[in-house]
């Protein structure tokens, strides 16, 4: 693919909000997961809770869409000039020109979970429920496009953990085709009780702090957050670059990955080819990483197929938490400010290394200059999508 600029990005997570206090805390090896508080879940388990998203208040013109999710994809807008970096693209390019891409597992699920709590002694939902701009999947792009005054395509992407990785292709795609010149892409995923308890289920939630590349890890953090990027054909002065995008589907089950990585070695292979890159042009890995037992091994596999055992890498949800549908676009935020910053970020909470995984992952922060990182984002079903990025100039 010709190289698409990237003129703006931003990351809200458990770290905080905005790119400072992200950049603030991988730089100081600090997570931002913590025992459960939301809601008063009664499951032994930790998450990576925005503490910020309860006093949100949405502008009255958008108040219809008035939900966590929504809230939470407000609060990370404001962040890092990112409001004004789109309003520059809508000047530039017309706001029917500017299309807007994002992910996300579970939208405003919350908004219909509360709901139930107040059903009337009928059963039937309180009357200023409103499913269509707080629940349903679509809720995320209507609000956000309506927020930037964009009118391009827009849709919501929701591949689970994939999401937020995939819509970065679908901007390269829809600018190739002529159709746009430019896209706010990313995703957004807040907390829920279906998603907590869901995952519980599946014996997938960890009871204490995710441990991604431990010997004793035994689930995953299920963390929030809203993250964007703004790719543009071409713009004066971008940020990074994107460089390739890789997508497969392996199918091999709802929620295990295959035991070889099959479809991770797709996605891997095909953002190296479409970037036109080898894989010793990639300095830094940032791996899917959630810490269960399956999905780290099937990873290290892949990875070291593909890469072999000397590329550093490392997983960012020790930090952040599992963001799910957003989790795509927070770790290329981590990424592009890995190579601004000449950062490794190193994989938090191991304890003792899992002797059967060989990559070179970092267990301290490294200082070196990072030039292309590759982002892995595998999610249920054997959806997978990788990106390689480019630092700016």
């Amino acid at each position: 693919m010709t190289p698409l600029a990237i003129s703006a990005r931003t990351a809200t997570t458990a770290l905080g909000a905005g790119c400072a206090a992200t950049l603030d805390a991988l730089q100081a090896q600090r997570s931002g997961l913590a025992p459960v508080r939301f809601l008063d879940v009664p499951l032994p388990t930790w998450t990576g809770e925005v503490d910020a998203v309860d006093t949100v208040v949405l502008p009255a013109p958008l108040a219809e869409f008035d939900c966590r999710n929504n809230r939470l994809a407000w609060l990370g807008l404001q962040q890092d000039g990112f409001l004004d970096a789109v309003a520059a693209a809508r000047a530039r390019w017309g706001a029917g020109r500017v299309a807007v891409f994002l992910g996300t597992s579970t939208s405003g699920l919350l908004q219909t979970e509360l709901a139930y709590r107040q059903r009337t002694p009928d059963g039937a939902l309180p009357a200023d429920f409103r499913y269509g701009p707080t629940h349903n999947t679509y809720s995320l792009a209507a609000f956000v496009s309506r927020a930037l005054q964009l009118r391009g395509p827009g849709w919501v992407v929701s591949t689970a953990c994939s999401s937020s990785a995939k819509v970065f292709g679908n901007a390269a795609r829809l600018i190739a085709a002529g159709l746009i010149d430019a896209a706010v892409v990313g995703g957004v995923d807040s907390l829920c009780l279906t998603t907590l308890y869901g995952f519980n289920s599946l014996e997938l939630l960890s009871s204490d702090i995710c441990r991604p590349w431990d010997a004793a890890r035994n689930g995953l953090s299920i963390g929030e957050a809203a993250a964007f990027a703004l790719v543009e054909r071409e713009c004066a002065a971008p940020v990074g670059w994107l460089l390739g995008v890789g997508e497969s589907n392996d199918g091999h089950h709802m929620s295990t990955p295959h035991p070889e990585g099959a479809g991770a070695i797709a996605a891997m292979r095909g953002a190296l080819a479409d970037a036109a890159l080898q894989p010793a042009d990639i300095d830094y890995i940032n791996l899917h990483g959630t810490a269960t037992p399956s999905n780290d091994a099937a990873e290290d596999f892949a990875v070291g197929s593909v890469f072999g055992l000397e590329t550093p890498c490392s997983s960012t949800k020790g930090a952040t938490g599992h963001t799910l549908g957003a989790a795509g676009a927070v770790e290329a935020v981590i990424a592009l400010l890995a190579m601004r910053h000449g950062l490794l970020p190193a994989g938090l909470n191991l304890q003792r290394r899992d002797a059967a995984l060989q990559l070179n992952y970092l267990r301290d922060n490294r200082r070196a200059p990072v030039r292309r990182v590759l982002s892995n984002s595998f999610g249920f079903g054997g959806s997978n999508a990788s990106l390689v990025l480019g630092g700016a100039s």
